[in-house]
């Protein structure tokens, strides 16, 4: 599954992160060889998967030949791989004889392909990864059950982008950095015509930031190992109050999300002073209307007080080496190598990524969106790490109560029928 709110290519790529599939653990050994080094000093032939888009050719070449001059006699077969159809395509080679030696996964769907058993448990060599570093928020969602499985490859999150001119025709010089700021400034802003903020009513993952604020969820797992749809809990019902005050301070559509019509299109207009978006979206904002260009300014989603921005989905890739692959020493040492610090700087100035680490955020200096991302992935977040977080989503309950509670409905009766809906399909066997 992917979601549609991120413009040119790369930023495609990252769409297909942005939801959620979870699973539990496969039971791969966490010391069977990877990585030791005399078996990593063999030459092979390694295979390795990357998605469409997920990085230059350019980033791929030099990465080629900087690892085969280092690793003599070994040879890399980087096979980029399409979004469309690539869970079947990943599931059927997990469960093959002759699996690629390392695949970039979505990183919410790493724990999908680790319940199939086919996907190898790297704990042991989480600290010789410096994984103490990772992002949270993208780390989390490659370890199931205490085992970790994928290695953050890169991140990405929202932010908030706003029109300079409007801000400047409100009198705010300084982006808020509250809450509480971020309401008076928006109530500023929504006059004239203009809006104060293009948010509409089924951005459920800028919802899902409010109630990690909060101290609230989407759903927990139980001791029992069930899960429980959590919409309904005064955390996630203060989390939607916000929203639901929030939003009433433009004119954004309640009933759709941000792609009905596509938020940049409208942004492009001029008359919107924000949206909530990655800051790709800036791309096409300037593409819709080249006018924009200069205008354009990001800040962080502003949290519950100053020194901390506010919650925000992480979405990204990770990295994964399949059990059957025959290479397993070797493709480790691919996986050390683009996770380690020199790839993840190189990558983070070619694609305007947030690194895996958040000691290497300051590489993203000059890079004005990037810069403001990588300060929101500092609180990021995962969907719950569940096998059928995806059957959530299939049928969204959290859009339809979002939109019930914007246009009247009983906001405790709406919360409830969410949650159980959600319960039900986290508890379905898939």
């Amino acid at each position: 599954m992917r979601s549609r709110l991120f413009p040119g290519a790369a930023a495609l790529a990252l769409a297909a992160c942005l939801t959620g599939l979870t699973a539990c653990g496969s039971s791969g050994s966490s010391d069977d060889g990877a990585g030791d080094g005399a078996d990593a000093a063999k030459p092979a032939g390694l295979t390795v998967w990357i998605m469409r888009d997920s990085v230059s050719d350019a980033f791929l070449s030099r990465f080629r030949t900087d690892f085969e001059a280092t690793h003599k006699g070994t040879t890399l077969d980087i096979q980029i791989q399409e979004w469309d159809g690539i869970g079947q395509k990943i599931t059927s080679a997990l469960a093959s004889k002759d699996a690629p030696d390392v695949m970039e996964v979505g990183n919410t769907q790493v724990a999908q392909y680790a319940a199939s058993g086919g996907v190898k448990d790297l704990t042991g060599k989480v600290a010789d990864l410096e994984g103490a570093d990772w992002i949270p928020g993208l780390a989390e969602p490659g370890k199931i059950d205490g085992k970790q499985y994928g290695i953050p490859w890169y991140a990405a999150n929202r932010v908030v982008i706003y029109n300079k001119d409007l801000f400047a025709k409100a009198g705010i010089t300084t982006p808020p950095k509250t809450r509480d700021e971020w309401i008076a400034d928006t109530t500023k802003l929504n006059t004239g015509g203009d809006d104060g903020i293009y948010l509409t009513g089924q951005t459920w993952y800028a919802l899902a930031g409010f109630i990690w604020d909060e101290g609230g969820d989407l759903a927990v797992k139980g001791a029992d190992g069930s899960w429980k749809g959590t919409l309904d809990t005064p955390q996630a019902k203060a989390g939607m109050a916000f929203y639901k005050q929030l939003q009433a301070l433009g004119k954004g559509p309640k009933d759709s999300d941000e792609a009905k019509p596509p938020q940049a299109d409208v942004f492009a207009k001029g008359r919107s002073a924000q949206i909530i978006s990655v800051p790709g979206g800036a791309d096409a904002i300037t593409k819709a209307n080249p006018a924009m260009k200069g205008k354009i300014g990001f800040f962080p989603i502003p949290g519950k007080s100053a020194d901390k921005p506010g919650a925000v989905f992480t979405g990204g890739s990770d990295l994964v080496i399949p059990e059957a692959s025959r290479h397993q020493a070797q493709a480790y040492e691919v996986v050390r190598a683009l996770a380690g610090a020199t790839w993840q700087t190189d990558m983070a100035k070619t694609m305007s990524y947030v690194p895996n680490r958040t000691s290497l955020a300051g590489v993203l200096a000059g890079n004005p969106g990037a810069s403001v991302m990588a300060v929101g992935a500092a609180n990021g977040h995962a969907t719950p790490n569940s096998p059928n977080w995806a059957a959530v989503e299939a049928n969204n309950p959290i859009k339809q109560y979002m939109t019930q509670v914007l246009t009247g409905a009983d906001p405790d009766a709406a919360a409830k029928t969410a949650s159980d809906a959600i319960t039900k399909a986290l508890n379905t066997a898939s």
